[in-house]
Order: structure tokens, then sequence, then C-alpha cells
């Protein structure tokens, strides 16, 4: 298959002052994920980094004030499409029980790589998986048949309640497991400001059915979130959301897996 090529492959926007969320246009529903960018007074901060098909660490220079500043990459879970550009950064972050999953990744870019359960569930909800994940190259070279992803070795392991700074902001690693057991959320409580990563969407479907993914994990998960007095969520996929979006969908999954339901 001869695919266009799309040059940059990236595409950023700021959301509020200081935070740009990146996203690759040219990928499926189920992969195309948010990149979060906060530039922070003495280090940057990177939440999650893509699915590895173009290099990121040049694309986030140019949005940088100060490219010799430090710069922390911080993985809110092992799955490709947030870890994949990971190996790129010098300080690589992450939780220990996805720790082995981002050091030998799982595959992702072609519908058959996607677990039948979580395609099932894509269909369902309007989005069916395609043979390629993508709709595009990042450059003529590149061929999604022969593309590996790079595994990444972890610099430091976080676990609830340690903190990431970047000098003028302090995040406290919340733990959020059931899409991953390793799922993180990062949580500037004087702000208000949540990073979740795949633990709630402001609209895709939440996906508990990879073989990573625990349903008990998730809904404990959805009731510790309900009760987070967050001003804005910045999610894994999606626009970012309000407290009340964030609730809804909070309720409408323990709903929906709530024990005797249908769902």
């Amino acid at each position: 298959m001869t695919l266009p090529v799309r040059d940059p492959w990236f595409e950023a926007v700021e959301v509020e002052p200081g935070i740009h969320v990146i996203t690759e246009p040219e990928t499926h529903t189920l992969i195309l994920a948010n990149v979060w960018l906060v530039r922070g007074r003495d280090r940057d901060l990177l939440v999650d980094t893509g699915n590895g098909i173009a290099p990121l660490r040049p694309f986030v220079e140019t949005l940088r004030d100060d490219p010799t500043k430090p710069i922390i990459a911080v993985a809110t879970h092992s799955h490709m499409d947030h870890a994949a550009s990971l190996w790129e950064f010098d300080e690589r972050i992450a939780h220990p029980a996805d720790a082995d999953e981002i050091e030998h990744p799982v595959p992702l870019l072609h519908g058959s790589d996607v677990w039948p359960a979580v395609a099932d569930a894509m269909a369902q909800e309007g989005f069916p998986v395609t043979d390629l994940l993508v709709t595009a190259a990042p450059s003529r070279e590149w061929n999604p048949d022969s593309y590996v992803q790079s595994g990444a070795t972890l610099t430091r392991l976080v676990n609830e309640g340690d903190m990431i700074e970047t000098g003028d902001r302090a995040f406290r690693v919340l733990s959020l497991p059931g899409h991953t057991p390793g799922s993180i959320g990062l949580w500037d409580d004087a702000d208000g400001v949540l990073f979740c990563g795949d633990a709630v969407y402001a609209e895709d479907p939440i996906i508990d059915q990879a073989p990573t993914s625990d349903v008990e994990s998730y809904r404990a998960t959805m009731l510790r979130l309900i009760d987070l007095p967050v001003r804005i969520v910045h999610a894994g996929h999606d626009p970012s959301m309000d407290r009340s979006t964030m609730v809804q969908r909070c309720t409408m999954y323990l709903e929906r897996r709530s024990p005797g339901s249908a769902g």
C-alpha cells in the first residue's frame, strides 16, 4: 500500500497557558492519543509520547521556550499509543507495574494487532478497526510493514503519592489502575489540573476489554475520580473536559459495569 506523506506528522494546540496538546491526526481513533507538553520554570514535563511513528523530540523542541532546559517524559501507561517515543527522552518515568511492557512493547499499528474484544467494542461505538491504523506516512521511506517501535528502559519508577515537579508546579502521582495495572494520573491540586491517561475520556468508549484491563480496578478508579475536585482534565484521548463531564463519564461507566449489569 502506498500512503500519502504528511509532514509535519504532528499538530499542536495550546489549550491553556503553558500547556500544549500534541496529536497525530493521521491515526485511527483507537490510537489517536494526546501528548501533553507542560512548560515549567526549571524543567518541562511531557505526559505520554505517542505512537513513535515519527520522531517526537524534534517537534517538541519547537514548542519549548528554552530547548536547553531539562524535560521529563512520563508514560501514564504502557500501551504503544502512549509510550512508543519514551526512549527519545533522557528522563523516562512510569509505574513499575507497566515497566516491562514499556521495555518490550506490544505492537499496535495494524488491525490484526488489536485485541478482538477491543475491536468489537470500537465497532459497536462507530469506530470500526481498519487493516492499517494510519492513513498517511511521516515520510516516503516509512513502511508500516517493517516499522518496529522502540522499547524504553525507565530511569525512574513512581507510585501513588510520589511527586513530579517542574519548579513552579507540583504533580502528585495517582494510581488509577483498570486500563492497565500501572495506569497513573498526574494531579496538580493547586491548579485543579489532572492528566488522567486512559482512565476516562470525554467521548470515546472506555476500553476495559484488553488483556491488560481489570473491571473491578476500573470501578475503584472511577469512584476515586468522582471525588477529585478537578478544574480541568486532560485525558489520553479526546478533548479536555471539566469536572461535570468527568463525573458524568465516570458515573456512566459505573452504571454500565455495576454488578449484575448487562453492560
